[in-house]
C-alpha cells in the first residue's frame, strides 16, 4: 500500500497530467528492494543480459555516458560528410502501462527465478494506492499494471521489460530507461526506407507488449549539410520535424552546436 504524491514536471500547473505520481512506500520495504535490486543487477551483469544500448539504471552508465556515445557517433557521421536523421521517441506513461504477468514472463526469460521471482511477483500483485494532496486522501484503488514510481526496484524491472526492444531495429538505437533515440546516416533513399521500417517494427513491438508511443511527442531532427529532410510516420501519423530537441536535459540542435 502506498500514498501517491504529485511532483510537478513542466507545463501548466493546473493540468493534472503535468505531474509525476511518486509512490511513498515503507522504508523497510525499500531496504529489502535494494537488496533484491543489487542481486538482480549482479546476475544481469555476470551473464551480460542487459544490452549495451541501455544507459539507465545500470552500473557505470548514466545520462552522461548516453550523451557522450550519441554525440560521438553523430559527429563521426557528419565529419564523414553524411546526413543523419534522428528520431526521438516518447512512451505513453511507460512505468504504468505494462501488465505484471508479462513482466514476470520477461524476468523468467532472463533466468530470474525461484524465491527472487516469487518475491517480485508478490511485491507487484495486489498493490493499492491512494493520492495525498493538501493533507487530503483519495480512496484506495487497486494497481493492476506497471511498477511504482519512486520505488527502488521499479526502474530496474522496467529496464528488463524493454530490454528486447532493439531486436526489431536495424538502425542505431540508444536508451536511457524509456527515453529512446533511433538514428542512421541517410545517404540514399534506401537508408530512409530502412529507418521508416524500423519505426513500423517499433510500433508493432509497442502494441504487442502494451508499451504504446505518444506519437504526438515523437520528433525528428535532420542533421547535416543538404539533408533531404525526409518525412517519417508512426502508425499512420506523420512525425513533426524540429530544429532542436531536449535530450536528457541537453538541447540538441540540428547543427549539433
Amino acid at each position: 500500500m502506498a500514498n501517491v504524491t504529485a511532483v510537478f514536471r513542466k507545463g501548466k500547473k493546473t493540468c493534472p497530467s503535468k505531474y509525476r505520481p511518486i509512490s511513498l512506500t515503507v522504508s523497510l520495504c525499500e531496504i529489502l528492494e535494494s537488496i533484491i535490486r543489487d542481486k538482480v543487477i549482479d546476475h544481469l551483469q555476470k551473464y551480460k543480459l542487459i544490452k549495451d544500448i541501455q544507459h539507465g539504471f545500470v552500473n557505470n552508465k548514466s545520462c552522461l555516458t548516453n550523451l557522450l556515445v550519441y554525440t560521438e557517433e553523430i559527429t563521426c557521421y557528419l565529419d564523414s560528410g553524411f546526413q543523419v536523421d534522428v528520431i526521438y521517441l516518447d512512451s505513453q506513461k511507460a512505468f504504468h502501462k505494462f501488465r505484471h504477468r508479462r513482466l514476470i514472463h520477461k524476468l523468467a526469460a532472463h533466468e530470474i527465478c525461484g524465491d527472487v521471482l516469487q518475491w517480485i511477483e508478490n511485491w507487484l500483485v495486489g498493490r493499492q494506492q491512494r493520492v495525498l494532496l493538501n493533507e487530503q486522501f483519495s480512496s484506495w484503488r487497486k494497481v493492476i499494471s506497471g511498477v511504482p514510481q519512486g520505488s527502488v526496484l521499479g526502474p530496474l524491472l522496467f529496464v528488463i521489460y524493454i530490454n528486447d526492444i532493439h531486436e526489431s531495429v536495424a538502425c542505431r538505437i540508444l536508451k536511457f530507461a524509456d527515453d529512446t533515440n533511433i538514428y542512421s546516416a541517410v545517404k540514399t533513399s534506401e537508408d530512409i526506407d530502412n529507418l521508416q521500417a524500423d519505426l513500423r517494427n517499433l510500433v508493432s513491438w509497442s502494441k504487442e507488449w502494451l508499451m504504446l508511443f505518444n506519437v504526438d511527442k515523437c520528433k525528428v531532427v535532420c542533421m547535416g549539410y543538404n539533408n533531404q529532410q525526409a518525412n517519417y510516420a508512426m502508425d499512420g501519423n506523420n512525425l513533426e520535424s524540429v530544429s532542436e530537441e531536449r535530450d536528457l536535459g541537453v538541447i540538441v540542435s540540428e547543427d549539433l552546436k
